[in-house]
């Protein structure tokens, strides 16, 4: 963090030390809605607690005003992660935050092609390490819940069952 930025997060914090955690918190609410058109429910919610709602924006914006990428891929790749996590409220934002930002429309369809190419890779990806884990070992032995297969076996000739 340079001098600059060290010298701007004190004020910041000197502010809201001198105004109060409340006054703050609604100041800020205020602006997100100003700036957004309307505040997430997540922001509302941490708003009934200030001191929640502070240190998460004042985190939020510290990773952001730090970040060494443009702002518009900021939003983008925050816009993935929401798709990836299936959060339709953060997807949506975060969007609206992109296109603002200068993102385009292929941009945007581009990034969310990406984050479901990676979330489909992240599902297949557990599921099989999770099968060749539990195939090595002794599958039903494990899973106390199951019955064991009974000597019920289907007849190949005519599809009924014989025991």
């Amino acid at each position: 963090m340079g001098r600059r930025q060290e010298d701007e997060f004190e004020d910041r914090l000197k502010k809201i030390v001198d105004q109060g955690a409340g006054a703050t918190a609604d100041e800020w609410l205020k602006i997100i809605e100003r700036e957004y058109g309307k505040v997430p429910l997540i922001f509302q919610r941490m708003g009934e607690r200030p001191e929640v709602l502070i240190s998460h924006l004042l985190y939020k914006s510290s990773v952001a005003e730090t970040s060494s990428l443009d702002p518009k891929y900021v939003e983008l790749i925050s816009m993935a992660v929401g798709a990836a996590l299936k959060c339709q409220y953060c997807t949506s934002y975060h969007m609206q935050a992109a296109a603002r930002m200068g993102a385009t429309r292929d941009e945007i369809l581009e990034v969310i092609l990406l984050s479901g190419m990676i979330s489909n890779s992240s599902v297949l990806a557990n599921a099989y390490r999770v099968v060749d884990e539990k195939l090595e070992k002794c599958f039903p032995c494990e899973v106390k819940a199951v019955p064991e297969k009974t000597s019920v076996k289907k007849s190949t000739r005519t599809g009924r069952k014989k025991k």
